[in-house]
């Protein structure tokens, strides 16, 4: 990536405007490149683009979204690796799980090309009473108008990819505002989708800061907001977006529980991977480890001996798993949680060494519930371990979180498995798997503070349409 200045994607034009902000690798702390950064005049010419272009989008044949999307496939397959080292730049990424999200971004992008063509409706006999004889109702899917995208920093390609793909399968007109620390990647995206035949104004890629990106939540000429963040911004927007459609995606505090009986040699490869995987930066990231009384200790030693391997360095070396967080800023914070847990009991069981902005894999026991690092979401490569003697006590573990979006149980008995999904208040529960995997065609979404509403593919698409009532009848 050169050090020159990278352009906005206003309205599927490069444009140069308002200030600039400056992108680092987050290894080596070098410049990457330098992004012009949205002012709200910019911000308020891409929303009359995205009115304008509207009606365009709206008449875009199926076949021709599909063909749109099925082009990006086709072209990020082509840039693969150019992708993935982009995204291990910016984020600090290990290069494998930048592969995988470059592969997820291809799947995402696929899965939209295929719903682009099944949106369909409903046949409605309106024959309920004598009055309505004769009456028939056909439903559609139309477009809901412009949105508003935001995306995070720890996913800028795929969660990026799970706001615009829909939009396009929807027929919708939309403005994205990548991360203010990591919007190349989605500035890649605009190039590629300007080389589609989407209407001129139907999208623009607006690197911004937050004080000047505040239309795009209050503007009523936009009718989606679509955010992934923390809560404090998420449930504040929602609150400010007037009669917008709002869909929120939060975070979490991942629990997963481990029964007796289960296969450890199985079962722990699996929850190493989903505690510090990405260095833990996944909002999903297995925080809460709760294991049954009677493998509680083995269980235990087999995570330390496994954290142990986990290589921590240079995020473009191959066997490197642990790389460095978005900032030191938030190793600072996640040292000071961890060390504040061990003041009120907890025990430091492995790692919880800061190195600039790397914090070691780390492992607690002991962590009382009240402390951060155990009710508030990490973010970082941290987990805490607890025991249960009961599913009473294990599901009642769970719940006790102001965080609901996924939680996973390793069990052979399926009484508890289909108990777990009954009662545990998150917006999925996995069954011998982590909380941490995540398919792109599933709805994923949480509750409490975990967020409102679904994203993956189709359910975005739902949020993204609204149904059109034709009746007919023949008298």
């Amino acid at each position: 990536m050169s050090k020159s200045v990278r352009p906005l994607w206003l309205g599927g034009s490069a444009k140069l405007t308002g200030g600039r902000g400056a992108v680092y690798d987050k290894f080596t702390g070098e410049l990457l490149a330098e992004v012009a950064s949205a002012d709200r005049e910019t911000i308020d010419e891409a929303i009359r683009l995205a009115v304008k272009a509207q009606p365009q989008m709206s008449r875009l044949p199926a076949y021709e979204r599909k063909a749109i999307l099925e082009h990006c496939v086709r072209r990020f397959q082509g840039r693969f690796e150019e992708l993935a080292q982009l995204v291990c730049a910016e984020v600090g990424k290990p290069i494998r799980d930048a592969r995988t999200e470059v592969a997820r971004l291809i799947d995402t992008f696929t899965v939209a090309a295929e719903e682009a063509t099944r949106l369909g409706g409903e046949f409605l006999n309106l024959e309920i009473s004598p009055r309505a004889r004769g009456h028939r109702g056909i439903t559609k899917r139309v477009p809901v108008g412009p949105a508003a995208l935001i995306s995070p920093f720890n996913f800028p390609l795929n969660l990026a990819a799970h706001k615009i793909a829909p939009a396009i399968a929807s027929g919708c007109a939309f403005i994205l505002k990548p991360a203010s620390k990591t919007p190349l990647s989605a500035l890649v995206l605009g190039e590629i989708l300007a080389e589609t035949s989407l209407p001129r104004g139907s999208f623009s890629i607006l690197p911004a800061h937050r004080s000047e990106a505040d239309l795009l939540i209050t503007d009523e000429r936009l009718k989606l907001v679509s955010f992934t963040g923390s809560p404090e911004v998420g449930w504040d927007l929602k609150g400010r977006a007037g009669k917008k459609k709002v869909i929120l995606e939060l975070g979490g505090n991942a629990a997963c529980i481990v029964d007796r009986g289960v296969e450890l040699g199985h079962v722990v490869p699996k929850l190493l991977f989903g505690a510090y995987y990405q260095s833990g930066q996944s909002c999903i990231s297995i925080q809460r480890i709760i294991a049954h009384e009677s493998i509680y200790e083995e269980l235990k030693c087999r995570l330390i001996e496994g954290i142990k391997e986990l290589r921590m360095g240079d995020p473009r070396e191959e066997d490197t798993f642990i790389g460095p967080l978005i900032g030191e800023e938030e190793a600072e914070r996640l040292e000071q949680w961890i060390e504040e847990a061990c003041a009120m009991g907890a025990r430091l069981l492995i790692g919880g060494k800061r190195r600039g902005p790397f914090l070691e894999p780390t492992l607690l026991e002991g962590c009382p519930r009240h402390a951060r690092i155990y009710s508030e979401e990490a973010f970082g490569p941290v987990a805490v371990l607890s025991r249960f003697s009961s599913p009473d006590q294990a599901i009642e573990e769970v719940n006790d979180s102001r965080y609901g979006l996924q939680a996973g149980i390793f069990t052979q008995d399926l009484s508890f498995a289909l108990r777990a999904w009954d009662e545990i208040e998150t917006g999925a529960v996995l069954i011998n798997q982590v909380p941490s995997f995540r398919i792109d065609s599933m709805p994923y979404g949480g509750v409490k503070d975990s967020g409102f509403g679904r994203e993956g593919v189709r359910y975005a698409i739902e949020s993204m349409t609204e149904i059109r009532l034709l009746v007919i009848t023949s008298q």
